[in-house]
Parts: C-alpha cells; sequence; structure tokens
C-alpha cells in the first residue's frame, strides 16, 4: 500500500501537468509568450546594430538619426561599428574607401585655385647660413723665447702689430754664461789646430772631439750655425748675441722691456702668421649633419659688402655648446692683404648637396602635426588623400622619402579646400586626426561653442 501511494502521487502531478499545457495551447497563450520571448531578443538585436550618427566636424556629437551638427549645421555621417566594418563586404570596403576622394569639375578647380605638380626625382641643396668669428691659425704661430738667462739689451721690436721677419733678429741678449761657452769654444779650435799634428791619432782626434762638444752647447743656447762659423772666423767672443724668431709674421703680444733681466724659458714676444685665418662659425644642430670636411662655405663681412671670401671645412668640433645649441666648425682661410682681422665677425654660407630624392612642394604638403598628407590627382579630376614621410626641407622644396613615386600629381595650392571638401562628404581627410579632432581619444578638445543653425545644443547629444 505505501508503494501504490509513492508511484500514484507523482503520476497524478505529471498528468496535471499536460492537461494544463493542453489548454493553454488551446487558448493561444503559449504562442503569445513566446513571440513576446521573440520579439525581446530581435529589440535587443537591433539595439546591438543600431547605427549611430557623427558629425565630420566635431567627433564628439553622436545621435541616433541622421540630422544636421548642432554647432555647425554640418549634415551628421554615419559611425560604423568594428564588428560592422569587418563584415563589409569587399564591394562595400572599396566604397568606403572612395568616400576618402574628392571629384572635381573644371569649374570648381578654377574657384578652388587647385594647381597641380609632378612629383619629380631630384638632388636638393640645402644653404646653411651660420656667423661665424675670424680667429688666429693656431698652426702658425709662435712664442720668442729666452734660450739663456741674460739681460735684454737691445729690442729690435718695440710694438704690437710690427711685422718681423724669419731671418731679422728681434732683440740682443748679453749673457755671462753664454759668454763662457763662446770662450770655451774657442779655446777647443786653438786646441785642435796644436793638436791636430801630433803623430797620436789618440791625440789629435781628441781636439776634434773638444770643438763638437763645445759646439753643441752653443746651438743648445741658441746660437746658429752662422753664428758660430763667425765666431770661429773673428776669434774673440761676442758681448751680446741676436736672438731670432722661428716664424714671420706679426708681433700679438710683446712682454719683455729693453734692460730686462729674463730667465731660460721667459716668453718675449708672441709672434703671429696672418696670411692665412681661421673662421670658426657656428651651425645649429639640427643643421650640423649636412656640414662636411672639404665643403666649399662663402664668408661675407660688413668690411668689405659684395665682396665673398672663398674658404673650405677642414674641422668639425666633436662637441656642442650646450647654451647656444651649436656645433662649431673650422674654415681654413686665406688672408691676402690681411684684410680680415681676428675677432671679425662674419656671417658664412654653405651649399650643401642633400642626395636624390622624390621632391614636391612645401605648399603641397599638409601638416597635422601627427602626420603629413598630400592629395594626388589619381585621375582626371579626383583626387585622393596619401600619407607621405619626409626627409630634409629647403625654403620651397621638401623630399618624400615615402609614400609618392615620380611622376604622381600632386595639389600644390587649394589642398585645404579639397580637403574640406571630402569632410562635407563625410569621408574623412587630411585633418582628420589633428589635435582634439581624434574620434579615438577619451576626451576630446572642445572647440569654440557657436550658435546652433538648426537644432539647439544638448549635453546629451555630446560623447565625452
Amino acid at each position: 500500500m505505501p508503494l501504490i501511494k509513492k508511484i500514484s502521487i507523482p503520476l497524478a502531478i505529471l498528468v496535471l501537468a499536460i492537461v494544463v499545457a493542453g489548454w493553454l495551447f488551446k487558448s493561444g497563450r503559449l504562442s503569445r509568450e513566446a513571440g513576446w520571448f521573440k520579439k525581446v531578443g530581435s529589440a535587443q538585436q537591433e539595439q546591438v546594430v543600431k547605427p549611430v550618427y557623427t558629425c565630420p566636424m566635431h567627433p564628439f556629437i553622436i545621435k541616433d538619426k541622421p540630422g544636421a551638427c548642432p554647432i555647425c549645421g554640418m549634415e551628421l555621417v554615419k559611425k560604423l561599428s568594428e564588428a560592422q566594418t569587418a563584415a563589409q563586404t569587399p564591394e562595400q570596403k572599396q566604397q568606403a574607401a572612395m568616400l576618402g576622394h574628392v571629384s572635381l569639375s573644371p569649374t570648381q578647380r578654377v574657384m578652388a585655385n587647385v594647381a597641380t605638380v609632378e612629383a619629380r626625382q631630384e638632388s636638393l641643396n640645402r644653404e646653411i647660413n651660420a656667423v661665424g668669428k675670424v680667429q688666429f691659425d693656431q698652426s702658425r704661430q709662435a712664442k720668442v723665447t729666452a734660450w739663456i738667462a741674460g739681460r735684454i739689451d737691445r729690442l729690435h721690436v718695440n710694438a704690437v702689430g710690427q711685422y718681423v721677419g724669419k731671418n731679422h733678429p728681434v732683440a740682443d741678449i748679453y749673457s755671462p754664461e753664454l759668454l763662457a761657452s763662446q770662450q770655451e769654444y774657442l779655446l777647443a779650435v786653438r786646441s785642435r789646430d796644436q793638436l791636430k799634428n801630433s803623430p797620436i791619432p789618440a791625440i789629435s782626434g781628441n781636439g776634434d772631439g773638444l770643438v763638437a762638444s763645445a759646439r753643441q752647447r752653443l746651438m743648445l743656447y741658441g746660437v746658429k750655425e752662422s753664428q758660430i762659423t763667425d765666431l770661429e772666423r773673428a776669434g774673440r767672443p761676442n758681448i751680446r748675441l741676436p736672438i731670432y724668431t722661428t716664424l714671420s709674421g706679426v708681433v700679438i703680444e710683446k712682454l719683455v722691456q729693453q734692460g730686462q733681466y729674463v730667465n731660460t724659458g721667459d716668453v718675449l714676444f708672441n709672434i703671429a702668421d696672418l696670411s692665412s685665418v681661421w673662421i670658426e662659425i657656428e651651425v645649429y644642430e639640427n643643421e650640423f649633419p649636412n656640414v662636411k670636411i672639404g665643403q666649399r662655405v662663402e664668408i661675407q663681412s660688413e668690411s668689405f659688402p659684395g665682396k665673398p671670401f672663398i674658404g673650405r671645412v677642414s674641422f668639425i668640433y666633436p662637441f656642442l655648446d650646450p647654451k647656444t645649441r651649436t656645433v662649431k666648425a673650422r674654415v681654413d682661410m686665406p688672408n691676402p692683404g690681411l684684410k680680415l682681422k681676428p675677432d671679425m665677425f662674419v656671417k658664412a654660407t654653405i651649399k650643401a648637396q642633400l642626395g636624390a630624392a622624390i621632391v614636391v612642394p612645401v605648399t603641397a604638403v599638409m601638416d597635422t602635426g601627427k602626420s603629413q598628407t598630400v592629395w594626388v590627382e589619381s585621375s582626371s579630376g579626383m583626387f585622393e588623400p596619401r600619407e607621405v614621410q619626409l626627409g630634409q626641407r629647403t625654403d620651397d622644396k621638401v623630399q618624400v622619402m615615402s609614400g609618392l613615386k615620380a611622376g604622381d600629381k600632386v595639389a600644390i595650392s587649394g589642398g585645404y579646400l579639397i580637403d574640406s571638401e571630402a569632410q562635407l562628404k563625410g569621408g574623412g581627410g587630411g585633418h582628420e586626426n589633428m589635435p582634439g579632432m581624434n574620434m579615438d581619444e577619451k576626451k576630446p578638445a572642445a572647440p569654440a561653442l557657436q550658435p546652433a543653425k538648426k537644432d539647439s545644443l544638448k549635453m546629451d547629444d555630446m560623447k565625452m
């Protein structure tokens, strides 16, 4: 009996459920409930794929239906999601790509003043302008020093700026030590003459050794060969011996007075040969890579207007001045007539060859700050934007390293009007990624508000 109860209760519940289901099916309520679920699912699906509309000029304006921008009045364009973009067919993708193209009639080209030119493969010459300063040629400077301690009895050079020759004395010095060395040499010469007739080779050769030793000592004191010859011919020592300079040039510093006592190694004069000078020019750090050793440099001085001096770059300093952000380059400059004076300021011009590359006018490039774009005429009246990478730039031309090929026609005027036309079409343009207008930025910079043309500006239209 308990077993029958356990079986009959679940069976009764099952029969009751079948009866209720049959009654609901006959009354049509179950089908309506299923339809409601179906409608809810389709509504959610429609909500997922529901398109949104935005303004090409103000991407932060988002609406769920077509219309006009409340700021500029421009017609809103449809914005596709990533899933919809990926699901497009090749034909649809091609049509989407054509949105960036702009077609202009001949009348529109004339009104927009659109002019084109072919991109060409050519070599650019960049003119580098710099300022410089005339300096002494350090390889043409010398110091006149005292080779022995003594008294300056006479000065042949009395003023700075005086020209001295290599074979002309600049001063006469009296030195007891030098006088004693001369007497020692004369004694060695007499001993040699007396001992040279000795039949003993060791004695006759000893005289020559004494003379050579005494001669060497005089030469170490700065006495020339010609002076030693005159000493030997005269047979008596010179009380005063002249001091010569080793370089012909101009006295730029005089450090001794007549009658002054000097020690060995004291500097008497500084001499500089000004027949050739150095010009140190300062080149900015963005231009010095184009400066090479051996380049021709044209120098202009305000002292000689209209008369350029021509030199060559001989050295580029291996460091940069942190204050002026410049690199110094040395120019070797011939100085006939000594026209260029040390410490004179001059202007330098270097024409650097930048090499061959695709070249277009500067006006053809639209620089957005993040990228550079040019408008290329792909067919008659049809323009397409093309991103390029730029190289060196001159005053009116710029190198294009990638993005163009020789023969492409690019717009050199009216490019911004073409770009505006592309924006009106909703296909984007060269300035769609300008700072503050990037649609991918979370907080783009909002432009200044203007009165709405059609709809009033509402905060709920904006997607910040």
